[in-house]
Protein backbone atom coordinates (compact mmCIF):
# COMPACT_ATOMS: atom_id res chain seq x y z
CA UNK A 1 0.00 0.00 0.00
CA UNK A 2 0.90 3.46 -0.96
CA UNK A 3 2.42 5.53 2.37
CA UNK A 4 2.04 9.48 3.08
CA UNK A 5 2.63 11.78 5.27
CA UNK A 6 2.24 15.46 5.98
CA UNK A 7 4.47 17.82 5.89
CA UNK A 8 5.99 21.95 4.79
CA UNK A 9 7.89 22.82 1.94
CA UNK A 10 10.75 24.53 3.38
CA UNK A 11 12.44 25.52 0.05
CA UNK A 12 12.15 25.40 -3.91
CA UNK A 13 15.09 24.26 -4.92
CA UNK A 14 14.45 24.55 -9.35
CA UNK A 15 11.64 24.20 -11.67
CA UNK A 16 11.07 23.71 -15.31
CA UNK A 17 7.80 23.15 -17.60
CA UNK A 18 5.79 20.49 -15.77
CA UNK A 19 7.93 19.81 -12.44
CA UNK A 20 8.92 22.01 -9.33
CA UNK A 21 12.04 20.73 -7.10
CA UNK A 22 11.39 21.17 -3.49
CA UNK A 23 12.40 20.01 0.01
CA UNK A 24 10.03 19.36 2.29
CA UNK A 25 10.44 19.49 5.86
CA UNK A 26 14.36 19.19 4.37
CA UNK A 27 13.70 16.35 2.57
CA UNK A 28 13.94 16.02 -1.37
CA UNK A 29 10.62 15.57 -3.64
CA UNK A 30 8.97 16.41 -6.85
CA UNK A 31 5.91 18.23 -7.74
CA UNK A 32 4.26 17.53 -11.17
CA UNK A 33 2.86 20.96 -11.61
CA UNK A 34 0.46 19.69 -14.71
CA UNK A 35 -1.92 17.52 -12.28
CA UNK A 36 -1.40 19.73 -8.90
CA UNK A 37 0.01 23.18 -9.47
CA UNK A 38 2.56 24.74 -8.28
CA UNK A 39 3.88 25.06 -4.42
CA UNK A 40 5.60 27.77 -2.58
CA UNK A 41 7.57 27.67 0.48
CA UNK A 42 5.13 27.54 3.95
CA UNK A 43 2.75 24.88 1.52
CA UNK A 44 1.34 22.08 3.94
CA UNK A 45 1.38 19.40 1.51
CA UNK A 46 0.42 15.48 1.18
CA UNK A 47 3.59 13.99 0.53
CA UNK A 48 4.17 10.19 -1.31
CA UNK A 49 7.00 8.41 0.47
CA UNK A 50 6.12 5.16 -0.74
CA UNK A 51 9.35 4.73 -3.10
CA UNK A 52 12.06 5.75 -0.87
CA UNK A 53 10.60 3.77 1.96
CA UNK A 54 11.04 0.37 0.16
CA UNK A 55 14.27 1.79 -1.26
CA UNK A 56 13.56 1.88 -5.05
CA UNK A 57 14.74 4.11 -7.70
CA UNK A 58 13.73 7.92 -7.08
CA UNK A 59 17.49 8.52 -6.25
CA UNK A 60 15.46 9.71 -2.43
CA UNK A 61 12.86 11.86 -3.61
CA UNK A 62 9.17 11.88 -2.57
CA UNK A 63 6.65 13.39 -4.76
CA UNK A 64 4.04 16.45 -3.44
CA UNK A 65 0.61 13.95 -4.13
CA UNK A 66 -1.54 17.14 -2.99
CA UNK A 67 -0.97 20.85 -1.43
CA UNK A 68 -3.31 21.67 1.25
CA UNK A 69 -2.44 25.18 1.36
CA UNK A 70 -4.91 25.84 -1.24
CA UNK A 71 -9.13 25.42 -1.50
CA UNK A 72 -8.51 24.02 -5.10
CA UNK A 73 -6.34 24.36 -8.13
CA UNK A 74 -7.27 24.49 -12.10
CA UNK A 75 -4.66 23.54 -14.59
CA UNK A 76 -4.37 24.40 -17.96
CA UNK A 77 -6.51 21.81 -19.90
CA UNK A 78 -5.71 20.21 -23.42
CA UNK A 79 -8.92 18.32 -24.43
CA UNK A 80 -11.27 15.78 -23.49
CA UNK A 81 -9.52 12.97 -23.68
CA UNK A 82 -8.15 11.84 -19.98
CA UNK A 83 -4.89 10.29 -18.82
CA UNK A 84 -4.06 8.56 -15.41
CA UNK A 85 -8.50 8.00 -16.10
CA UNK A 86 -9.97 7.38 -12.89
CA UNK A 87 -7.28 7.96 -10.51
CA UNK A 88 -7.50 10.93 -8.15
CA UNK A 89 -5.32 12.43 -10.54
CA UNK A 90 -6.72 12.39 -13.50
CA UNK A 91 -5.75 15.28 -16.64
CA UNK A 92 -7.63 16.37 -19.56
CA UNK A 93 -4.36 16.74 -21.15
CA UNK A 94 -6.13 16.39 -24.71
CA UNK A 95 -4.55 14.29 -27.63
CA UNK A 96 -3.44 15.44 -30.81
CA UNK A 97 -5.99 12.70 -32.39
CA UNK A 98 -9.03 14.99 -30.91
CA UNK A 99 -8.24 17.83 -34.01
CA UNK A 100 -8.61 15.70 -37.20
CA UNK A 101 -7.07 12.40 -38.46
CA UNK A 102 -3.72 11.22 -38.80
CA UNK A 103 -2.12 9.07 -41.75
CA UNK A 104 -1.85 5.39 -41.02
CA UNK A 105 1.23 5.22 -41.89
CA UNK A 106 5.22 6.34 -41.01
CA UNK A 107 6.58 6.58 -45.09
CA UNK A 108 9.26 4.61 -44.31
CA UNK A 109 10.70 6.78 -41.50
CA UNK A 110 13.32 4.71 -38.86
CA UNK A 111 12.01 3.98 -35.68
CA UNK A 112 14.50 3.07 -32.74
CA UNK A 113 12.85 1.22 -30.51
CA UNK A 114 14.86 1.75 -27.11
CA UNK A 115 15.63 -0.74 -24.70
CA UNK A 116 16.38 1.34 -22.18
CA UNK A 117 15.50 5.56 -21.42
CA UNK A 118 19.29 5.97 -21.19
CA UNK A 119 19.91 4.89 -24.78
CA UNK A 120 18.36 7.86 -25.96
CA UNK A 121 21.36 10.41 -25.40
CA UNK A 122 23.50 8.73 -27.40
CA UNK A 123 20.86 7.16 -29.96
CA UNK A 124 19.41 10.72 -30.65
CA UNK A 125 23.46 12.55 -30.42
CA UNK A 126 24.55 9.86 -33.14
CA UNK A 127 21.73 11.17 -35.41
CA UNK A 128 22.45 14.61 -35.07
CA UNK A 129 26.65 13.76 -35.64
CA UNK A 130 25.97 12.14 -38.90
CA UNK A 131 23.58 14.69 -40.59
CA UNK A 132 22.17 17.38 -38.36
CA UNK A 133 19.34 18.26 -40.39
CA UNK A 134 18.00 15.18 -39.29
CA UNK A 135 14.95 15.78 -37.38
CA UNK A 136 14.27 13.75 -34.49
CA UNK A 137 10.95 13.28 -32.52
CA UNK A 138 10.95 11.36 -29.36
CA UNK A 139 7.83 9.18 -28.34
CA UNK A 140 7.91 8.29 -25.23
CA UNK A 141 5.50 5.39 -23.89
CA UNK A 142 3.68 4.43 -20.64
CA UNK A 143 6.19 1.37 -19.56
CA UNK A 144 7.62 3.17 -17.16
CA UNK A 145 7.87 6.81 -15.67
CA UNK A 146 4.56 8.31 -16.92
CA UNK A 147 5.30 12.05 -16.71
CA UNK A 148 8.20 13.43 -19.34
CA UNK A 149 8.48 16.30 -17.08
CA UNK A 150 10.42 14.04 -14.72
CA UNK A 151 13.32 13.42 -17.14
CA UNK A 152 16.38 15.75 -16.54
CA UNK A 153 18.33 13.93 -19.96
CA UNK A 154 14.89 14.65 -22.23
CA UNK A 155 15.11 18.47 -20.67
CA UNK A 156 18.58 18.94 -21.97
CA UNK A 157 18.43 16.84 -25.00
CA UNK A 158 15.78 19.09 -26.11
CA UNK A 159 17.65 22.27 -24.83
CA UNK A 160 20.38 21.86 -26.58
CA UNK A 161 19.02 20.11 -30.38
CA UNK A 162 19.75 16.99 -29.97
CA UNK A 163 15.95 16.12 -29.74
CA UNK A 164 13.79 17.91 -31.38
CA UNK A 165 10.04 17.46 -30.34
CA UNK A 166 8.53 15.01 -28.28
CA UNK A 167 5.11 12.80 -27.94
CA UNK A 168 3.54 11.57 -25.08
CA UNK A 169 1.78 8.09 -25.53
CA UNK A 170 -0.70 6.11 -23.83
CA UNK A 171 -0.61 7.50 -19.60
CA UNK A 172 2.47 9.21 -20.34
CA UNK A 173 1.61 12.20 -20.65
CA UNK A 174 3.90 16.26 -20.94
CA UNK A 175 5.00 15.96 -24.54
CA UNK A 176 4.92 18.58 -27.13
CA UNK A 177 1.67 16.65 -28.35
CA UNK A 178 -0.03 13.51 -26.20
CA UNK A 179 -1.19 10.56 -28.17
CA UNK A 180 -3.80 7.72 -27.31
CA UNK A 181 -1.63 4.55 -27.58
CA UNK A 182 1.88 3.67 -29.50
CA UNK A 183 0.93 3.31 -32.96
CA UNK A 184 -0.91 6.51 -32.96
CA UNK A 185 2.03 8.37 -31.73
CA UNK A 186 4.37 7.26 -34.53
CA UNK A 187 2.14 8.65 -36.97
CA UNK A 188 1.67 11.90 -34.96
CA UNK A 189 5.55 12.34 -34.49
CA UNK A 190 5.64 11.79 -38.53
CA UNK A 191 2.76 13.45 -39.63
CA UNK A 192 2.10 16.19 -37.01
CA UNK A 193 6.21 16.64 -35.82
CA UNK A 194 7.76 16.12 -39.51
CA UNK A 195 10.06 13.25 -37.80
CA UNK A 196 12.48 12.02 -40.18
CA UNK A 197 13.88 9.62 -37.45
CA UNK A 198 11.68 8.52 -34.28
CA UNK A 199 13.32 7.44 -31.28
CA UNK A 200 10.63 5.29 -29.12
CA UNK A 201 10.87 3.91 -25.49
CA UNK A 202 9.72 4.28 -22.00
CA UNK A 203 11.26 6.99 -19.69
CA UNK A 204 12.91 6.86 -16.45
CA UNK A 205 12.50 3.68 -14.01
CA UNK A 206 12.23 0.63 -15.93
CA UNK A 207 11.29 -2.65 -14.33
CA UNK A 208 12.86 -5.89 -14.11
CA UNK A 209 12.34 -9.30 -12.73
CA UNK A 210 13.70 -12.35 -12.34
CA UNK A 211 11.09 -13.77 -14.89
CA UNK A 212 11.32 -14.26 -18.44
CA UNK A 213 8.79 -11.90 -19.31
CA UNK A 214 8.31 -9.07 -16.18
CA UNK A 215 10.62 -6.65 -17.35
CA UNK A 216 9.53 -2.98 -19.40
CA UNK A 217 11.93 -3.48 -22.01
CA UNK A 218 9.61 -6.14 -23.74
CA UNK A 219 7.73 -3.50 -25.37
CA UNK A 220 10.75 -3.58 -27.69
CA UNK A 221 8.65 -5.89 -29.75
CA UNK A 222 5.95 -4.18 -29.49
CA UNK A 223 7.39 -1.05 -31.01
CA UNK A 224 9.42 -2.81 -33.68
CA UNK A 225 5.97 -4.48 -35.01
CA UNK A 226 3.95 -1.11 -34.79
CA UNK A 227 6.82 0.15 -37.15
CA UNK A 228 6.49 -2.45 -39.75
CA UNK A 229 3.03 -2.09 -39.24
CA UNK A 230 2.65 1.32 -40.25
CA UNK A 231 5.42 1.34 -43.31
CA UNK A 232 8.29 2.28 -41.28
CA UNK A 233 11.68 0.96 -40.66
CA UNK A 234 12.36 -0.94 -37.32
CA UNK A 235 15.39 -0.88 -35.61
CA UNK A 236 16.85 -2.32 -32.13
CA UNK A 237 18.88 -0.72 -29.87
CA UNK A 238 20.74 -3.39 -27.84
CA UNK A 239 20.84 -2.92 -23.97
CA UNK A 240 24.72 -3.67 -23.77
CA UNK A 241 26.81 -4.04 -20.53
CA UNK A 242 30.49 -4.67 -19.71
CA UNK A 243 29.98 -3.81 -16.23
CA UNK A 244 26.71 -5.03 -15.29
CA UNK A 245 27.47 -7.14 -12.06
CA UNK A 246 24.36 -9.51 -13.18
CA UNK A 247 24.84 -12.25 -15.74
CA UNK A 248 21.84 -11.90 -17.08
CA UNK A 249 22.51 -8.11 -18.04
CA UNK A 250 26.23 -8.98 -18.85
CA UNK A 251 27.13 -8.26 -22.93
CA UNK A 252 23.75 -8.45 -24.48
CA UNK A 253 21.14 -8.36 -21.99
CA UNK A 254 18.69 -11.05 -21.93
CA UNK A 255 16.03 -8.62 -22.02
CA UNK A 256 16.74 -7.97 -25.42
CA UNK A 257 17.76 -11.28 -26.21
CA UNK A 258 14.02 -12.26 -25.12
CA UNK A 259 12.39 -9.11 -26.76
CA UNK A 260 13.57 -10.06 -30.34
CA UNK A 261 13.55 -13.42 -29.74
CA UNK A 262 9.64 -14.16 -28.08
CA UNK A 263 7.70 -10.61 -28.39
CA UNK A 264 9.34 -9.23 -32.24
CA UNK A 265 6.90 -10.57 -34.96
CA UNK A 266 8.37 -8.66 -38.08
CA UNK A 267 11.55 -7.78 -39.39
CA UNK A 268 14.17 -5.48 -37.49
CA UNK A 269 17.63 -4.28 -38.30
CA UNK A 270 20.00 -4.44 -35.55
CA UNK A 271 22.99 -2.26 -35.61
CA UNK A 272 26.21 -2.83 -33.75
CA UNK A 273 29.32 -1.00 -33.59
CA UNK A 274 32.36 -2.90 -36.14
CA UNK A 275 34.07 -5.99 -35.28
CA UNK A 276 31.53 -7.20 -32.86
CA UNK A 277 31.94 -10.61 -31.88
CA UNK A 278 29.80 -13.29 -30.31
CA UNK A 279 26.49 -11.89 -30.39
CA UNK A 280 23.92 -14.87 -29.14
CA UNK A 281 20.92 -15.58 -30.96
CA UNK A 282 18.61 -12.62 -31.96
CA UNK A 283 15.78 -14.99 -33.57
CA UNK A 284 14.97 -15.13 -37.46
CA UNK A 285 13.36 -11.47 -37.26
CA UNK A 286 16.54 -10.09 -36.51
CA UNK A 287 19.19 -8.93 -39.22
CA UNK A 288 22.49 -7.61 -37.84
CA UNK A 289 24.69 -4.60 -39.62
CA UNK A 290 27.99 -3.44 -38.61
CA UNK A 291 28.31 -0.27 -38.84
CA UNK A 292 30.82 2.17 -37.65
CA UNK A 293 29.39 4.76 -35.08
CA UNK A 294 30.27 8.41 -34.49
CA UNK A 295 31.70 9.60 -31.15
CA UNK A 296 28.54 10.14 -29.28
CA UNK A 297 29.27 10.80 -25.92
CA UNK A 298 31.87 13.49 -26.93
CA UNK A 299 29.42 15.00 -29.49
CA UNK A 300 26.92 15.42 -25.84
CA UNK A 301 29.82 16.82 -23.49
CA UNK A 302 30.66 19.37 -25.87
CA UNK A 303 27.08 20.53 -25.37
CA UNK A 304 27.34 19.92 -21.26
CA UNK A 305 25.50 16.64 -21.40
CA UNK A 306 26.79 13.93 -19.36
CA UNK A 307 25.27 10.29 -20.25
CA UNK A 308 24.51 7.59 -17.82
CA UNK A 309 22.92 4.21 -17.93
CA UNK A 310 22.17 2.58 -14.61
CA UNK A 311 24.15 5.14 -12.91
CA UNK A 312 27.46 4.39 -14.69
CA UNK A 313 29.48 6.64 -17.07
CA UNK A 314 30.83 5.38 -20.67
CA UNK A 315 34.13 5.52 -18.69
CA UNK A 316 32.68 2.92 -16.23
CA UNK A 317 31.03 1.17 -19.40
CA UNK A 318 31.44 2.38 -22.84
CA UNK A 319 29.90 -0.45 -24.74
CA UNK A 320 26.57 0.46 -23.53
CA UNK A 321 26.46 4.00 -25.39
CA UNK A 322 28.16 2.48 -28.29
CA UNK A 323 25.77 0.36 -28.87
CA UNK A 324 23.12 2.75 -28.35
CA UNK A 325 25.24 5.35 -30.79
CA UNK A 326 25.26 2.38 -33.38
CA UNK A 327 21.59 2.33 -33.81
CA UNK A 328 21.46 6.34 -33.94
CA UNK A 329 23.90 5.92 -36.69
CA UNK A 330 22.10 3.40 -38.67
CA UNK A 331 18.71 5.02 -38.54
CA UNK A 332 20.17 8.17 -39.71
CA UNK A 333 21.90 5.71 -43.19
CA UNK A 334 18.40 4.83 -43.49
CA UNK A 335 16.93 8.17 -43.73
CA UNK A 336 19.76 9.23 -45.81
CA UNK A 337 21.70 11.49 -44.16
Amino acid sequence: MPAYRTGTVSQILGARRGLQRVEVDGEPAYVLTQLIGDVDVGDRVVVNTTAVDLGLGTGGWHFVHWNLSRDDVKTESGGHVMKLRYTSLQADTGVAEESDDVPATLDGVPVIALALHSQLACAAAAIKACDDALRVVYVMTDGAALPLALSDLVADLVYEGVVDATVTAGHAFGGDLEAVNLRSALTVARHRLQADVIVAGMGPGSVGTSTTLGYSGIEVGAIVDATNDLGGRAIAALRVSEADPRPRHQFVSEHSVVALTTATHTPVFVAVPSGTEGLPDLGPHAFVSEIDEPDAVTFLHRRGITPTTMGRTPGDDPRAFEFAAAAGAYAALLAGG
